[in-house]
């Protein structure tokens, strides 16, 4: 369960991240260790999150909410950028990973595939409205967008 200041601390870090050119990716509120370690998770839009980009936000955000009474105790400021997800979701995430393995999972079958109809396996080509383009050793995959229940990266799990 999300601890309930959460959503006040997001809304209290977004535009602190926005005016250091960041943005918030994730809260987490671990108070089960002594002290609370308040965990911040940022992302630049435009580049690779940098240990500067964290520092950056840390100094940023920690003499604010020092000044603010959303938290009342003593807790640890963690900045850190969530790293690489294996889903992919935005679409800079799709234009990044284009060229690598991924596995599609559809919400009902569709079409046959060799993994058992709802998951497909190949390497991205693209994204738009309509679809989302895998290659299969040279063939093109189409699998419409509405269908799509997740696009992750290949780790050879499946």
């Amino acid at each position: 369960m999300n601890h309930p200041l959460i959503p006040k601390i997001i809304e209290f870090a977004k535009p602190i991240a926005h005016r250091v050119n960041l943005e918030v990716v994730g809260v987490t509120f671990h108070t089960n260790k002594k002290p609370p370690v308040l965990r911040v998770n940022v992302r630049s839009p435009s580049a690779d999150t940098s240990l500067d980009d964290c520092e950056r936000m840390s100094l940023a955000l920690s003499g604010k909410l020092d000044d603010s009474t959303i938290l009342d105790s003593v807790y640890v400021l963690e900045i850190s950028s969530p790293g690489i997800s294996p889903q992919l979701k935005t679409d800079r995430e799709f234009i990044t990973f284009k060229g690598f393995g991924v596995i599609v999972k559809t919400l009902t079958l569709y079409k046959s595939s060799r993994l058992g109809g709802k998951f497909w396996r190949g390497k991205l080509i693209s994204r738009d409205e309509e679809a989302v383009y895998l290659n299969q050793k040279g063939k093109t995959i189409s699998i419409p967008r509405q269908l799509v229940a997740s696009v992750q990266l290949d780790d050879g799990s499946l």
